[in-house]
């Protein structure tokens, strides 16, 4: 995990796409974890990074010998940026967790890819085709879908679709400088950093909105442990390693798949059923994200040459 610079061949594609496999299962967990805790969304998105920090820290620390070059500037700029970005997506798709069905939570969360694809075209130039907004239309169909069932049978919840929305745009920008973090910064190294900057943005807003963070039970503070290993340390950690060789968007189109297993998982460990609405509303979003993802499938190494050419310009 403290690769600098994976090589392009086949062997590290491999390796890459083992990785994202494993990041998806672990972030899956992530909305049956937060149920579990019980807790507020702000103080389970908190715990889960701040337990992680003490994992990626010490480790960075452990291996700093080891690794083949320091982080660039550029690097570490991208590396705040996408802590950042990460608080809030945990904050607002905690939150929405505990406002909304896990399966709504994460349907809705994995909109991801349509930000990708548009931080993409703004930072990197690349203009979106006519499938991009044909499937564009068929997530926001989903998305209609989804929602409208929630709020018929519960109009109070709402507010949660919309928080899991913009966790999903800060997920999706998160993806972009994660990637262009891993261009000039290790994985471990990058984990480590966004993941402590994404601790102390969530605690500021926990102290903000005066949230307890003591006086949990046993259940509780076992459940954002759990949090904080499998959806941050093995979860984000596998995915990061991943984008320093596979594109954003191909990236992204993998990702789609911890919804539906999210919501598999709601059923036996949460008690949630999966309805019509969802399952059509679902069905709409990744078929929708994934025509947008395949229609955007710029190789890393195509970007890296666009912004190579427009430094030097």
């Amino acid at each position: 995990m403290s690769d600098p610079a994976p090589a392009p061949g086949s062997s590290a594609r491999r390796r890459a796409a083992i990785s994202l496999g494993v990041g998806v299962f672990g972030i899956a967990w992530s909305a049956i974890l937060v149920r579990w805790s019980g807790v507020s969304g702000l103080v389970s998105a908190f715990y889960r990074l701040a337990f992680a920090a003490l994992v990626f820290v010490p480790w960075v620390a452990f291996s700093k010998r080891r690794r083949a070059r320091p982080a660039s500037p550029a690097a570490r700029r991208a590396a705040i940026i996408a802590g950042v970005l990460f608080g809030a997506d945990l904050a607002f798709f905690n939150t929405a967790v505990m406002e909304t069905s896990a399966a709504n939570a994460a349907l809705l969360g994995v909109n991801a890819p349509i930000f990708v694809a548009f931080g993409s075209w703004i930072m990197d130039g690349v203009r979106p085709s006519q499938r991009f907004w044909t499937g564009f239309l068929l997530a926001l169909v989903g998305m209609v879908a989804i929602v409208g069932t929630d709020v018929v049978l519960h109009p109070q919840l709402g507010f949660g679709d919309a928080l899991a929305v913009a966790g999903a745009f800060c997920y999706g920008l998160y993806i972009l400088y994660v990637q262009r973090g891993r261009e000039g910064m290790d994985t471990l190294s990058l984990s480590a950093w966004s993941t402590a900057i994404g601790a102390a943005c969530v605690l500021v807003v926990c102290l903000i909105a005066r949230v307890p963070l003591t006086g949990f039970s046993a259940r509780a503070w076992a459940a954002m442990i759990a949090l904080a290993l499998v959806s941050q340390v093995i979860g984000q950690l596998f995915v990061a390693h991943a984008l320093g060789t596979l594109p954003a968007t191909l990236t992204s189109i993998v990702l789609l798949s911890q919804a539906p297993l999210t919501a598999i998982l709601a059923v036996p460990l949460l008690g949630e059923r999966i309805r019509a609405g969802q399952i059509v509303g679902g069905s709409l979003v990744l078929l929708g994200i994934g025509v947008v993802s395949a229609s955007r499938m710029t190789p890393r190494g195509a970007i890296q040459r666009l912004r190579q050419g427009r430094s030097t310009s």
